[in-house]
């Protein structure tokens, strides 16, 4: 390389040329506009919410949810009220929880549960007719659904929090499945002030285990859940 350039130079020299040495060409950062800029950050921040949601659905599929949304809401409510801020929450496994409350929970709030796919179109259809005629009629939530709000969303009705809760639904249903899902669903829904599962509800209520129900108090909780589309939930007394 070395004679080659020398050689070069000196037939340059003879012929009365010039040699001017090559500049080095540095690359200039490409200027992105204020909407590539916003489109780089809302793809990202897709990206990240889709990781980080799947994350935590595949985690709560082998490990008990600890603690949810409406937890944290119920606890700054009680703390603005002026009232003991309570937080009563037992985790169980499902083999533990009466086979008659979960039939209880279907039929009360999902009979439909074992054969959808994380919706009932039907009854979300009668729900919505019913609101337009001004009706006060169940809602057409499924068990499913409750159950994605409750773990991964806040409370309300704004088309946000419903388009998220579809999603969640999707997640839970694919990842889940039927018996997961009713697992957390029976540990995490509101029972009670500060009182959040089955286990949690019955000794608060029973002073029994979850596994335990006496038929009769079986049918009071049952009657319970119809009660639950309340902002205040309260347990029915015995008749």
């Amino acid at each position: 390389m070395k004679q080659n350039k020398h050689e070069t130079n000196n037939k340059a020299k003879k012929y009365g040329k010039k040699i001017t040495p090559k500049k080095r060409t540095t690359k200039t950062p490409v200027k992105r506009t204020t909407g590539q800029k916003i489109f780089r950050f809302l793809w990202k921040t897709f990206l990240w919410f889709n990781i980080i949601s799947i994350f935590f659905v595949l985690l709560y599929k082998f490990v008990p949810v600890p603690f949810t949304p409406l937890m944290a809401i119920r606890a700054i409510e009680q703390k603005s009220e002026g009232k003991e801020m309570t937080c009563s929450h037992d985790w169980v496994p499902i083999e533990e929880i009466s086979p008659n409350l979960q039939k209880a929970v279907i039929a009360s709030e999902d009979g439909l549960f074992l054969e959808h796919n994380g919706f009932d179109f039907k009854s979300m259809q009668k729900a919505y007719e019913g609101n337009q005629k001004g009706k006060k009629i169940k809602g057409g939530s499924t068990i499913s659904q409750q159950t994605a709000k409750n773990v991964f969303l806040w409370q309300g009705r704004s088309y946000l929090r419903k388009g998220l809760e579809a999603y969640f639904t999707v997640l839970i249903e694919l990842i889940w499945g039927k018996e997961r899902i009713m697992e957390v669903y029976l540990n995490s829904i509101e029972m009670g002030d500060g009182v959040y599962g089955a286990q949690a509800a019955s000794k608060h209520w029973f002073h029994k285990e979850a596994k335990i129900y006496p038929e009769l108090k079986q049918q009071v909780l049952q009657l319970y859940f119809l009660t639950l589309e309340s902002s205040k939930p309260q347990i029915l007394p015995l008749i």
